[in-house]
């Protein structure tokens, strides 16, 4: 029997969730491993060479790494993270910095759902509709995204389960790639392809560090979900880092492989790179085949993750009044509205999608990273705002590296925007201005005018005296001076 209840009711997190470390990790490398990564190759190959490529992928595994370190900071200093970037940004920016992420955040996540069931897609086809006709990739597309949906909405149990064990199979083809594939390294495969007319070496590893970001969104996956980690404030961080971590190492030496036993020329057009690199290395098809059913199980893994996720974010800013109530209302302790809702604005984009845009996944994956470079921003910029105003008792050396890691990280978060490509820019900053209007329906809904005062954890009992509240200044009649 199915209860539900408002998120005014829900508790904030306490630390008694569902998922303790290894299922927190487990969502970590969930939902950044998905089908991205194996569908990255064909992308990459665009920039260049597999050498140019593979440094461009290093570049932005470097900047992932540095992300989880703010990341698994921020989730030990801010006492209740759920929400993650909305959380951080809403803290040290107010709620309307708070709400600017959390819609960008949502965008991210159902958006990088079209992504990742665009290239689970192009594994399923190695074993059904092999013509890739339109109207059964669709109807392959909406079993990806409404499966995962369903397993979100029958409770936080089963997705645990179901998110430990895609993850465990996911990792076989590409910890193969990791440790075997590359014996079969050939230099001439390695090194075939030029990067694209008028650009640079330097822009091409530039451009190719920014699409690669894409394989490691998640890395925060924990933090937006701490209301349902065990031991938020020490198993979100280690989670984080240790997720990130784990793929990273897993990611540079599967992607060697793949560009060392490919050519250049046959990933440009080639949707299933990694079955086709295992056919290379062993002959005939059932290598490949095998290695397309362990990305068909990645991919609902990643799914599974996301679906969470895209409910996660607004769930947390509903409770404060920056997204819309429904979106705060949860059945059987899982916000179901935000995953019905995403789920639904995800098929709508790949349903167009299909129909009728072209270059569909690399508009979707530029988009996804420009929409999720803003909310690390925020985060980045909070934690260095809170080092360099509020401080730490801690010795100058340590407060040195940990300015330091985070200047780097947001530098980054620059990099990774400005390498976009302005005509992502363009349509990214377009969507994101789109919840303006969704903020001020929700300010006039509540009868408020300006920004609500946010007080920092472990201050609550401090009387900021002098400052009425909002609404009792919006109701009291104005004076005229003389």
């Amino acid at each position: 029997m199915s209860t539900e209840t408002t998120a005014t009711e829900v508790p904030a997190s306490q630390g008694g969730g569902a998922l303790g470390l290894p299922q927190a990790t487990a969502l970590i490398m969930g939902s950044i491993i998905g089908t991205g990564v194996f569908g990255l190759p064909g992308v990459l190959a665009a920039f260049g060479s597999g050498v140019v490529a593979l440094v461009a992928f290093i570049c932005g595994t470097v900047g992932a790494l540095l992300l989880a370190v703010v990341f698994g900071a921020l989730s030990k200093r801010v006492k209740n993270s759920e929400g993650g970037p909305y959380a951080f940004a809403r803290e040290s920016f107010g709620e309307f910095a708070g709400f600017l992420n959390a819609w960008s955040y949502w965008l991210t996540a159902w958006m990088g759902n079209v992504a990742i069931v665009v290239v689970w897609v192009n594994y399923c086809e190695v074993f059904v509709n092999k013509s890739e006709a339109k109207w059964a990739s669709i109807l392959i597309a909406l079993v990806g995204l409404w499966v995962p949906a369903v397993v979100n909405l029958a409770g936080v149990k089963n997705f645990a389960a179901f998110q430990v064990v895609t993850t465990i199979l996911k990792f076989i083809p590409l910890v193969f790639f990791a440790f075997i594939g590359i014996f079969w390294l050939t230099s001439a495969d390695f090194t075939s392809g030029s990067v694209p007319n008028g650009t640079s070496v330097l822009g091409a590893i530039s451009a190719g560090a920014s699409i690669a970001l894409f394989s490691y969104l998640g890395l925060e996956a924990a933090s937006v979900a701490a209301g349902k980690v065990k031991n938020p404030e020490r198993n979100v961080s280690r989670a984080t880092i240790l997720g990130t971590l784990g793929c990273a190492v897993v990611y540079v030496l599967s992607l060697a492989a793949v560009f060392g036993t490919v050519p250049n020329g046959s990933l440009l057009s080639d949707p299933a790179s990694f079955s086709t690199a295992a056919n290379n290395i062993f002959g005939g098809t059932w290598a490949g085949n095998l290695v397309a059913a362990f990305a068909i199980i990645s991919g609902i893994g990643a799914l599974n993750g996301w679906t969470m996720i895209c409910a996660e974010m607004p769930f947390a800013a509903a409770k404060d009044g920056l997204f819309p109530a429904f979106f705060g209302k949860t059945r059987n302790g899982v916000p179901h509205w935000g995953i019905i809702v995403s789920t639904c604005a995800a098929t709508a984009v790949t349903v167009l999608g299909y129909i009728g845009l072209k270059n569909l996944l690399t508009v979707i994956i530029s988009l996804s990273v420009l929409t999720a470079v803003i909310p690390y921003m925020f985060s980045m910029a909070a934690q260095l705002f809170y080092l360099t105003t509020r401080g730490r008792k801690v010795s100058a050396p340590h407060l040195a590296r940990d300015i330091t890691v985070t200047v780097l990280a947001l530098a980054f978060c620059y990099w990774a925007m400005q390498a976009s490509g302005y005509q992502t820019l363009y349509y990214g900053t377009f969507a994101l201005l789109l919840g303006i209007p969704v903020y001020i329906y929700l300010k006039k809904a509540r009868n408020e005018y300006g920004e609500t005062p946010v007080i920092p954890p472990g201050e609550e009992s401090i009387l900021l005296a002098g400052i009425p509240s909002q609404r009792a200044v919006l109701d009291k009649p104005t004076q005229a001076t003389t």
